[in-house]
């Protein structure tokens, strides 16, 4: 891994979004609300296919280098008055945070940041280098794995084929006008493919990315409007299982409410699909929240479960869920459901820096993963506006984040046989 000979200068931007760099202040990664400098170790350069984003009504915080004391830059060094914002970096896929971007909330007007992940960003020997470090070797969403006339032309190809099948058509949006990379996958025949298929959910997540009440932030995509049939659903899959090169099929998407709530149907389905073919993984993504419903998936020939989950305390778990008719502990007998029938489990694991890495929170995963034993932690960086992720979750720490590179270390060395990663594993 290729990490920087020295820390990294600030960033900023103008109001025109301009984006600059300040050598006489270094970078600073944020974690918990608390300010850290990062270490060369703690940087990587900019993976392709990351974005920059602006912070608006947010200056940014750097450090001296001279003596390590936290500055705010409220005005460009290079235009005395001029306004500046602070800058932060959405990561590509398979790679996760170390540090959010350091910034200070000063207009009290200043929109809540849209469901995106904002990670710590500096620029150094004509680069930017990014907080963060790669979680999965497997390029399956790289950027550089997408030609957009390609998947322009089979995305329309397939909408014609299947005109009919209203699961395919709403791919079709997912694909085209949002980018989502699973379903750029399905269309390009390889992979993971998606299975939305739940309008409801039972769970108000505060950082649902595809419903949002009014005056929240707006969600990142439509949610899917209609339950497809078990035959609509095996028409999209049973072809990608048959041809695609390690193929996963997954319902539970960032495009629906919770799977479980259309159990019976997804089971139908199931058996549908391994009538026709026994190649490929069958996934659900899901909040875990009906233990019995994952029994009768399990049971009709669910391959794996990867279940979403911000904390492992309860309190945390429901402040950010808002769970309706469940908690925690149903999440966790979901799980046992799973691997009383020899089933995997993974567990996509909201990583938010200075909450994921709190001694608390580490005593309380590694108590759930010792109960649990799940098989792999997918290491996903929060979506959310990270300050009003911590005002969601009444966040106060009483003792000091661990640092997420300690976290990943005490985790390798406490759970070796614990997989980490970012990605739904095909299951050979």
């Amino acid at each position: 891994m290729i990490h920087p000979d020295a820390i990294p200068s600030l960033v900023f931007a103008d109001l025109k979004g301009n984006i600059a760099d300040f050598s006489g202040l270094n970078m600073a990664g944020m974690s918990g609300g608390q300010f850290f400098q990062p270490t060369p170790e703690d940087l990587i350069p900019l993976p392709e296919g990351s974005e920059l984003f602006v912070l608006p009504g947010r200056f940014p915080i750097g450090f001296t280098p001279d003596t390590g004391e936290a500055l705010l830059l409220e005005e460009s060094p290079f235009h005395r008055g001029a306004p500046v914002q602070a800058v932060a970096a959405f990561m590509s896929p398979a790679h996760t945070a170390i540090f959010n971007s350091a910034y200070q909330t000063h207009d009290a007007h200043a929109p809540r940041l849209p469901l995106f992940a904002y990670t710590a960003v500096g620029w150094h020997q004509g680069r930017f280098w990014a907080s963060a470090f790669r979680s999965d070797p497997d390029k399956r969403q790289d950027s550089c794995q997408f030609d957009q006339a390609v998947i322009r032309r089979k995305t329309k190809k397939k909408l014609k084929e299947f005109s009919d099948n209203r699961l395919v058509q709403h791919l079709g949006k997912c694909c085209l006008t949002y980018g989502c990379p699973a379903a750029r996958n399905y269309f390009l025949d390889r992979w993971e493919a998606p299975l939305p298929t739940s309008p409801v959910c039972n769970a108000r997540c505060v950082g649902c990315i595809s419903l949002q009440p009014a005056g929240s932030c707006s969600a990142s995509q439509d949610r899917i409007q209609f339950v497809p049939t078990a035959q609509e659903i095996a028409a999209v899959a049973v072809p990608h299982l048959q041809r695609a090169e390690h193929a996963i099929v997954s319902f539970g998407q960032g495009c629906e409410g919770e799977p479980l709530l259309q159990a019976q149907t997804i089971a139908q389905a199931i058996r549908l699909i391994r009538k026709k073919t026994s190649s490929g993984t069958i996934n659900l993504n899901s909040n875990a929240s009906l233990p019995q419903a994952v029994a009768l998936l399990a049971e009709a020939g669910l391959d794996s479960l990867r279940v979403s989950l911000n904390s492992a305390q309860e309190i945390y778990h429901s402040r950010y869920y808002r769970p309706v008719g469940f908690n925690l502990e149903d999440v966790k007998e979901s799980i046992g459901a799973m691997k009383r029938d020899h089933r995997f489990v993974s567990l996509n694991y909201f990583i938010q820096p200075g909450v994921t890495d709190s001694p608390e929170e580490f005593a309380a995963f590694s108590e759930l993963v010792e109960t649990c034993r799940p098989d792999l932690i997918q290491l996903r960086n929060l979506n959310m506006d990270p300050e009003w992720y911590l005002q969601t979750l009444h966040f106060q720490p009483s003792q000091k984040p661990l640092g997420m590179r300690t976290w990943l270390r005490k985790v390798q060395q406490k759970f070796p046989a614990l997989r980490l990663g970012y990605f739904n594993p095909f299951l050979d």
